[in-house]
């Protein structure tokens, strides 16, 4: 009993330092990674204690072998917490150097739990 408690602390002080991480990008543009492979670009608006993150102005990123990047505007947009894999703060003078319709990339993966 007392491991599983303490699992439970562990996990929730996990979810606190990230939550507390994301006040600082608050305002700013971030990239959003979710467990089924999805690459969504948006300025982060809030969030919860539970990680649900809410987008203003994305759109999706959607990768190919066989064609450029295409971004599919998606506006205001919730992302569930429990879906998402990694966040990540952009540089916005490197993500406007890059010449997207340029790029071709093997789309991700969905993680396998």
């Amino acid at each position: 009993r007392q491991l599983r408690s303490g699992s439970r602390m562990a996990e929730r002080g996990a979810r606190a330092a990230s939550a507390v991480d994301l006040e600082s990008v608050i305002g700013k543009p971030v990239h959003v990674v979710t467990n089924d492979g999805r690459n969504i670009v948006g300025v982060l608006k809030g969030y919860d204690q539970k990680t649900n993150v809410i987008l203003d102005e994305s759109h999706e990123r959607v990768f190919s072998i066989d064609a450029p990047v295409e971004q599919v505007p998606l506006g205001l947009y919730i992302v569930r917490g429990d879906n998402i894999a990694v966040i990540g703060e952009i540089d916005e003078e490197i993500d406007a150097e890059i010449d997207l319709s340029t790029v071709a990339a093997e789309p991700l993966k969905a993680i396998v739990h």
